[in-house]
């Protein structure tokens, strides 16, 4: 290889079959729901071996202190990346707040977040990445290949007897971008947790459980609305959580 062309950037790989079956049902429909099964083979063995490493982060999350409603049920992490058109791959950001305008969530909208970064480990992880990459496919694939703004949530909700706990709080509701990845890493002792998937004027469209590793909800954001019901343990006397990750992709490259 010349050297010319050793410094040229690696162009974006075309989608396979089974990633270009999702894209067509996002587009059809506005959301997919994958099986964890489905999404390992998706994500590919490397990130498959990292899975079990990548679900321990979540023993680490700080407590969520700009919940409005006086909780302390929710423990998260936050990153943003940003995808460059053409380039694979996501480039970290600078630490910054998440931002929500209240039209897309009335209870914490409004304000600057400042919540714990994703450990430098995890936000390089193989996990991490292929799911990045898969959702970055679905993004391109509905909205063009553009720039684009990434962030990532890890969430833990955790239910007590008489204290459930709250996934969604502000209700079914868009998030002010263009696409929403949703995936579950861990689902322990807990009854609830139904999402739901609603056009843009309200009406249902479909509800499903994620329940298993990877069970995936996938969005365009701009067409359809989700929320989930709240969680309680299913034995009262064992401690229950719910862990999930939630990426988006906005476009532009930049929060604005």
């Amino acid at each position: 290889m010349s050297a010319a062309a050793a410094a040229l950037p690696a162009v974006l790989a075309p989608p396979g079959p089974a990633a270009a079956t999702l894209h067509a049902e996002v587009a059809g429909r506005g959301f997919a729901r994958v099986p964890g099964g489905a999404m390992a083979a998706l994500l590919g063995p490397e990130a498959g071996e990292a899975l079990d490493g990548f679900a321990a982060s979540w023993e680490r999350l700080e407590t969520d202190a700009f919940m409005a409603d006086g909780g302390r049920y929710r423990r998260r992490r936050h990153a943003n990346f940003a995808a460059r058109s053409g380039v694979p791959g996501h480039a970290r950001g600078p630490h910054r707040p998440h931002f929500q305008e209240v039209v897309h969530n009335g209870l914490n909208g409004g304000v600057e977040r400042w919540f714990a970064p994703v450990e430098d480990a995890v936000a390089g992880s193989a996990a991490l990445r292929a799911l990045l990459d898969l959702g970055r496919g679905l993004a391109d694939a509905l909205h063009c290949e553009r720039d684009w703004f990434v962030e990532a949530h890890q969430f833990r909700i955790e239910a007590a007897a008489g204290a459930p706990g709250f996934p969604t709080p502000e209700g079914v509701h868009h998030d002010g971008v263009d696409v929403v990845l949703i995936a579950m890493v861990a689902r322990r002792n807990q009854a609830g947790g139904e999402t739901l998937v609603a056009d843009a004027d309200g009406a249902e469209l479909a509800r499903f459980t994620l329940l298993n590793r990877l069970d995936t909800a996938l969005l365009d954001d701009r067409r359809v609305r989700h929320g989930v019901s709240p969680v309680r343990p299913a034995d009262p006397a064992l401690p229950s959580c719910r862990d999930v990750l939630v990426l988006t992709w906005k476009r532009g490259g930049s929060p604005g």
